[in-house]
């Protein structure tokens, strides 16, 4: 055979190994990532500068109430006054007020109030019904700011109760381009001394709803 052919020359596997760890590097770079959910938790909490910008584009519920950082909340639910008494019952009493603002391509705004109660022996609250309650109050067309109150007596006690509110914003074509619902802040309603932890159940009503608006007009 020939020389050439009994010598024969392996390419250098060095460059080969070379190029394999180079791209290895990015893999093992971006995998703490693209291992999901723990790596990134862990990052964020180590540092104080992320964890703080991002607490700041978290919306907060604060009392009953959402707050969005950097401006006002478009709609805010609250407890406006919690009234507890023994004898009469109907003074038991729980006034709950929503309130929104227009957005981009607000024609109109609504506004529902529901009753939520929850007794000792609950884990959940539950929905009550009531004459006046679950019914969809409208604004007049054009207004900025919207708000309704509405005040429930003859509650049960002992129970906490608290309010449901549900807001929409309605375009000229009266379809919702937004929708939202939050919950007040917790009435509660101890029980009456004279019949120690016995709950009196009775049918909650409504009284004195209201609505107004930016320009003062009253509308439902």
């Amino acid at each position: 055979m020939p020389p050439s052919a009994r010598v024969k020359r392996v390419p250098p596997l060095r460059p080969i190994a070379a190029l394999m760890c180079a791209a290895a590097v990015p893999w093992l770079v971006l995998s703490p990532a693209a291992m999901g959910g723990s790596a990134t938790s862990t990052a964020t909490a180590s540092s104080p500068s992320a964890a703080a910008t991002a607490a700041a584009g978290s919306p907060t519920v604060l009392g009953g109430q959402t707050t969005s950082p950097g401006g006002k909340a478009p709609a805010t639910a609250t407890l406006q006054q919690c009234a507890t008494a023994t004898i009469p019952q109907t003074e038991r009493a729980a006034t709950f007020a929503g309130e929104m603002t227009a957005i981009a391509g607000t024609a109109r705004m609504e506004i529902r109030i529901d009753l939520e109660e929850r007794g000792p022996e609950e884990l959940l609250y539950h929905m009550v019904s009531a004459t006046g309650l679950g019914v969809w109050h409208s604004s007049a067309a054009g207004v900025k700011i919207f708000a309704h109150i509405q005040q429930v007596t003859n509650l049960s006690a002992p129970a906490l109760y608290r309010g449901a509110l549900r807001f929409r914003w309605l375009n000229d074509k009266n379809r919702p381009i937004k929708s939202e619902e939050l919950h007040t802040a917790r009435c509660e309603q101890p029980a009456p001394s004279q019949t120690g932890t016995t709950q009196t159940s009775t049918t909650p009503t409504t009284t004195n709803p209201t609505s107004t608006s930016s320009s003062g007009t009253t509308s439902d």
